[in-house]
């Protein structure tokens, strides 16, 4: 249990904590087409459906990595990452992304986010990087791990 609340004063004492682990979220076809469509990649391993079920190694499509990879900002808004005191948050970036396990069409999908540094900037903002890992039901190893970066704006 948190002994203080969690907001932009606060913030400096969660370093090296969980802020928590997000709901379980479903990867389905549907999604993975969603994304296909979206940015052009439209790889067989994705989209072909009966082609995955003959050929792909994983008994069927695949997410793309970077649709699991975009998952982690909802997710760790979810979890409680930006502070109710906080005016906005911005993506700055990531400092280290590794894909572990493809995520198979239909599975479920969850984040667990450590609160892995904090720096303070000029006009009330806020640097924070995060230690992301996608979990995936039933897997032993992650779909991913990534150390993400968000500005947070007073």
């Amino acid at each position: 249990m948190r002994t203080m609340e969690y907001s932009m004063a606060t913030i400096d004492e969660f370093v090296g904590q969980e802020l928590g682990v997000s709901d379980w979220v479903i990867v389905d076809q549907a999604r993975i087409e969603a994304f296909a469509q979206c940015t052009g990649d439209m790889q067989w391993i994705h989209v072909n459906e009966e082609r995955a079920k003959r050929e792909s190694p994983f008994g069927g499509t695949i997410a793309h990595g970077y649709l699991t990879l975009s998952l982690l900002a909802t997710l760790a808004i979810e979890v409680g990452l930006i502070p109710p005191d906080a005016s906005a948050a911005l993506n700055y970036g990531l400092d280290k992304v590794r894909f572990m396990t493809p995520v198979r069409s239909g599975k479920r999908v969850r984040c667990r986010v450590v609160l892995s540094a904090v720096e303070r900037k000029d006009g009330g903002r806020i640097l924070v990087k995060t230690d992301s890992e996608l979990q995936i039901e039933g897997e032993t190893k992650p779909a991913l791990i990534a150390q993400t970066l968000a500005m947070l704006v007073a």
